[in-house]
């Protein structure tokens, strides 16, 4: 079963970067969100969301995290090019991309939070938790 995936990201030439990686690899986009608002205006909860934390209205990424985790147990990668920003991730958020990115670090990341834990770390995911 495919997983559906949020993108929230405000950099255009960015988010639609990973829109097109992750619909390549056959997962459905929910759509692209460049801030709180419109992440709260979604219907539909994602299986896994690439969040960033830099976002149009401020460094409000975590507080999106942690609200998709509460509305609907999302699993969450923060894609960002400030890691250390990231201070009490929510639950179910296992890591993060740094920016720049591969491709092959995002789908590896998207496979090992869409199939649980595998025995080796996938290259360019880094975890909060062993």
């Amino acid at each position: 079963m495919s997983k559906n995936i949020l993108i929230v990201e405000d950099e255009f030439l960015v988010a639609m970067d990973l829109e097109d990686i992750v619909s390549r690899a056959g997962y459905r986009v929910l759509g692209i969100a460049p801030d709180q608002e419109a992440v709260s205006r979604m219907r539909e909860v994602p299986d896994i969301a690439l969040v960033d934390l830099n976002l149009r209205d401020g460094p409000t990424g975590v507080a999106i995290a942690r609200g998709l985790v509460e509305r609907g147990n999302t699993i969450v990668i923060f894609v960002t090019a400030n890691p250390a920003q990231i201070t009490d991730p929510p639950s179910r958020s296992i890591g993060y991309v740094q920016k720049p990115f591969s491709p092959e670090a995002i789908l590896t990341a998207i496979e090992f939070a869409a199939l649980g834990q595998h025995k080796r770390l996938p290259h360019g995911l880094h975890l909060f938790h062993d």
